[in-house]
């Protein structure tokens, strides 16, 4: 290869790149952190200096030194071996889809939409692909089936299977964890505060060692690929089991005695809030019971009519010994405990998205440098240190320039968010991160996030969520692929003719 051609492509790898990482912490970290800001737990100051760190240390000390040449393995590489210009023709397509990904991404945040930066890499992969070797070059499905596909094996078709694993499972999570652990365990309780202190230890320990587990087998994941071992091998398994209980039990233990100082709610104010307890049930009961006297038979309707009749006679009564105040200011109390643990929900999940995510920047990069370099197609290639800073810091400032506008989406635009609900949503996040790191479930961070915020909404009634941008964000889900293919393929044509 001519060393002006090399010196070329390397540098628009690094401009590429930075770019890509730019709009991958203008979109998707921006996720990561929007539960926070949305619900006050963070300031937009506050959630950028978190993020930035833990993303920028998990991006440099534990980001992959060795990335694979085609991002999930979705184009055949055989098909550029018999082609002189094989390797140029490489990293061109790569160049080519780290442009046409961050366009796509720069579109998507512009509108706040939140989209996988996955997706948008592995769809402009797809579309120079498909120009230079067919439809043949793609892996759509691979080998394996049904099975493949749901083990993340199976090609695009377990990108598309992603788009409903992850939304629905983390969705599922964050709804049971609302309802029966904020709700049921703590609000709804005759004295919130009393519950919060009991339940606060039990949680933490809950929360640190998945936090812990995601640590170890999301977030360390190139760390110990870096030395040919898996996060589930023997010692990386022992070592963040150990961390994880051990951490959990510290974290349990120091809980308890914070939560001795919370100050109980006096006898006087937990009348006060029993009231408000037993005016939350009997709404409860006055809705079945119309919904009874609707449906029922004339005789029965009569009879439901007298006894809805004096239980709201006994709800106004029991209001009226209650002031809307102070059951505000209990549940105010209760909310911030929260707040820790959202913080702390958030700062793991920067880092374990600064540690793999990195890669869809400068796994490309890399590609190309190396490209460059030996003039061959490479397998897999050394990612540089200074790649690492650079994906890192692309990804921090574009956090800190355009992120506030996807950070919107995900804190106010779907649904009302509190420390609870995002504390809720963060942790069905972190648990389906868990759970696909442990079967190898095919999901996106992104759509996990935001199918945790429908389940929180979800949890109070499909009233709570704005449908028409649950629509919106649906159907940029749907395009990012077709889109990021398209504009590979415009890139690449372009690029085709500037070098070839």
């Amino acid at each position: 290869m001519d060393a002006s051609v090399a010196t070329a492509l390397v540098v628009l790898a690094m401009v590429f790149g930075f770019y890509m990482a730019w709009n991958i912490g203008a979109n998707d970290l921006a996720n990561a952190m929007g539960t926070s800001v949305g619900s006050g737990a963070l300031t937009l100051m506050g959630a950028v200096l978190l993020a930035g760190t833990m993303e920028f240390v998990g991006a440099f000390l534990v980001g992959p030194h060795v990335s694979e040449t085609v991002r999930k393995g979705i184009v055949d590489l055989s098909v550029f071996a018999d082609d002189p210009n094989g390797p140029t023709e490489l990293a061109l397509g790569m160049l080519a889809a780290l442009l046409a990904a961050g366009v796509w991404l720069q579109v998507a945040s512009y509108f706040g939409w939140p989209v996988s930066t996955t997706h948008s890499i592995v769809g402009a992969i797809v579309g120079f692909g498909v120009i230079y070797g067919g439809f043949d070059a793609v892996n759509w499905v691979g080998e394996g089936g049904i099975t493949a596909v749901l083990r993340g094996k199976g090609g695009v078709a377990s990108i598309a299977a992603s788009w409903v694993v992850s939304p629905v499972l983390a969705g599922t999570i964050a709804f049971l964890t609302f309802r029966l652990v904020v709700l049921e365990a703590i609000f709804h309780r005759p004295d919130p505060v009393a519950a919060a202190r009991r339940l606060t230890p039990y949680i933490v320990f809950c929360v640190l060692v998945v936090l812990m587990l995601v640590l170890g087998f999301k977030g360390l994941k190139p760390f110990w690929k870096n030395f040919g071992l898996s996060p589930m091998d023997t010692m990386p398994l022992t070592i963040a089991l150990s961390a994880a209980f051990g951490g959990g039990l510290i974290g349990a233990l120091i809980s308890a005695r914070l939560a001795r100082r919370i100050v109980p709610v006096d006898a006087g104010r937990v009348a006060e809030l029993r009231g408000f307890y037993v005016a939350r049930a009997l709404s409860k009961a006055i809705m079945h019971l119309r919904r009874v006297e609707y449906a029922a038979p004339m005789v029965i309707r009569e009879r439901v009519v007298v006894v809805l009749g004096n239980a709201q006679g006994l709800l106004d009564e029991v209001r009226r010994t209650a002031t809307e105040g102070d059951e505000r200011s209990a549940y105010q109390d209760v909310e911030r405990i929260f707040i820790y643990l959202q913080i702390l929900s958030a700062g793991f999940v920067a880092f374990a998205h600064g540690a793999n995510d990195v890669a869809n920047a400068i796994g490309p990069l890399s590609v190309v440098v190396q490209v460059a370099q030996t003039g061959e197609i490479p397998t897999s290639s050394a990612v540089p240190l200074w790649a690492l800073a650079l994906g890192g810091f692309g990804i921090v400032l574009g956090l800190a320039t355009w992120g506030w506008r996807v950070i919107q989406t995900i804190g106010k635009r779907i649904t009302e968010l509190t420390p609870s609900r995002g504390f809720c949503a963060e942790f069905a996040a972190a648990t389906t991160i868990l759970l696909a790191s442990v079967y190898k479930l095919p999901i996106s961070t992104t759509h996990t996030l935001v199918g945790a915020v429908l389940g929180v909404g979800l949890a109070r009634g499909l009233g709570a969520l704005n449908l028409v941008m649950v629509r919106d964000i649906a159907v940029s889900w749907l395009v990012t692929i077709p889109a990021g293919a398209g504009l590979a393929i415009v890139f690449y044509g372009l690029l085709h003719v500037a070098f070839l």
